[in-house]
């Protein structure tokens, strides 16, 4: 039976072990993260993984990017439209969906996407090949795990993410136009001239930072998930990876927001 003192200092032993728990997992993450793209500047390169997982992580994930920049960018220029007619600045719809889009919504959509899709698969393989002992496999061969499995997937989530983005933002603006523009009556060389007055390089870089900063975020989390998943303590084998697939997915839009505010107070 516990003595009344214990039961006392239980809300504070539990949050002492919960906060340093915290503090052992993001630090091992970025151990994880920093030895991944060390394997990127100092190692042998891997071309025929990068090329793969660049396909994967880029050219399947092409459609649902097409698909959901389509339409985000025809609800901006519906919902833009009557908006902006209440004040009779309708020629000014061009500039609400592209900066938008270019801003904020194209990077961060784009991401989310990305995870939905590939950061899920990537958790989840790697998962698996750890519960198989395939990961023990590796080192007993002297191969680095972490540079075989990590390395080419972070570096083709970095260049997967800007050219997502940049699809999605075309797309999305096309779409804008169309809903904002073509289907209001209203004439669509304003729609693009306002697009082309009110957007700037620098709104076009500080979207493609922010989407080289998401692609080493998905890459890390969803990869880190897998590859730790036997150190998991809410299920093991299957229902391990299970949990870890779906901690990689929700962890990872949510870091996902967090840092497109960090980013968003160092770039305005």
């Amino acid at each position: 039976m516990d003595s009344p003192r214990a039961n006392l200092t239980a809300p504070v032993r539990s949050l002492g072990e919960g906060t340093l728990e915290f503090v052992r997992a993001w630090g091992r993450a970025s151990i994880f993260f920093a030895r991944g793209f060390w394997a990127i500047l100092a190692t042998r390169p891997q071309p025929l993984k990068f090329l793969f997982h660049l396909h994967f992580i880029g050219a399947k994930s092409l459609f649902v990017i097409l698909l959901t920049g389509l339409f985000t960018g025809m609800v901006l220029g519906l919902q833009g439209y009557y908006a902006l007619a209440q004040v009779g600045s309708e020629d000014r719809i061009g500039t609400i969906v592209s900066l938008s889009l270019i801003r904020e919504l194209g990077p961060v959509l784009a991401a989310i996407m990305v995870t939905a899709r590939a950061g899920s698969a990537m958790a989840a393989e790697i998962g698996i090949m750890r519960i198989s002992e395939q990961i023990d496999a590796l080192k007993t061969m002297n191969i680095d795990p972490v540079r075989f499995l990590f390395t080419p997937r972070l570096l083709a989530s970095i260049l997967a993410f800007p050219l997502l983005t940049a699809i999605f933002d075309m797309v999305g603006i096309l779409g804008g136009c169309l809903t904002g523009s073509v289907l209001m009556g209203d004439n669509s060389s304003k729609y693009f001239y306002a697009v082309e007055y009110s957007t700037g390089m620098d709104d076009v870089l500080g979207g493609f930072y922010k989407a080289l900063v998401f692609g080493a975020v998905v890459s890390t989390i969803c990869c880190f998930q897998g590859f730790y998943v036997h150190l998991r303590k809410d299920g093991f084998g299957a229902k391990g990876v299970s949990s870890a697939t779906t901690s990689a997915v929700v962890l990872t839009c949510v870091m996902i927001l967090v840092a497109d505010y960090i980013l968003t107070s160092f770039l305005m």
